[in-house]
């Protein structure tokens, strides 16, 4: 089986393109999509990698690039949203539920659209409650199981597997022990995951 892990954090910018891109480009090539929510910001204050909140005119230039290739996939872009977001990291604790039972893409996806055209911070109770209602979910119990201690510890173990492959950003896409980081790099891998099944 080929297979690809995608490594994001609900929070990074960039991953907006993978999450909205990366299943459809992965199915075209009969590739699994391992999605794999991770505390990126655990491992970047380890690393002392601070890209973009105390660097503005590298921010300035994210926000363009971002809206550039936006424009490339067709993916919808209006403007910058509200950034950053998930302090809690609430929503990256939801994600890690849903990968366990099946529906991670699907609320992946829809908290990246609450994020980038709702203009919310899909972390934010009010908001998350609304994405999980929309996708038929119970809001209440998921968000209590999302903060309970086995699904915070299944999140954990997720960062210690992202720290032990040394990755230090989101996107990071997987195949066996070669990571690919960046939006920019999903071809990349999905091209190194088909050689590497020959």
């Amino acid at each position: 089986m080929r297979q690809i892990e995608f490594f994001y954090f609900i929070g990074s910018t960039y991953s907006y393109l993978s999450v909205t891109r990366a299943a459809d480009l992965a199915a075209r090539e009969g590739v699994v999509l391992d999605w794999r929510p991770f505390s990126v910001r655990t491992l970047m204050r380890e690393q002392d990698n601070v890209p973009f909140a105390t660097k503005p005119v590298k921010m300035r230039y994210m926000w363009r690039d971002l809206e550039r290739r936006a424009s490339r996939f067709g993916v919808p872009f209006d403007g910058i949203p509200p950034y950053p977001v998930d302090p809690a990291e609430l929503a990256n604790h939801v994600a890690t539920l849903a990968t366990g039972e099946g529906w991670c893409r699907e609320f992946t996806q829809a908290a990246y659209r609450c994020w980038f055209l709702d203009r919310r911070d899909p972390g934010e109770p009010e908001a998350l409650r609304g994405i999980l209602a929309a996708l038929g979910r119970d809001a209440d119990d998921c968000i209590a199981r999302a903060s309970a201690q086995p699904t915070k510890q299944a999140y954990l173990t997720a960062t210690d597997r992202a720290r032990t492959l040394g990755i230090f950003g989101s996107p990071t896409f997987v195949v066996g022990q070669e990571i690919f980081w960046g939006d920019d790099r999903l071809e990349d891998a999905l091209a190194w995951c088909r050689a590497s099944a020959v």
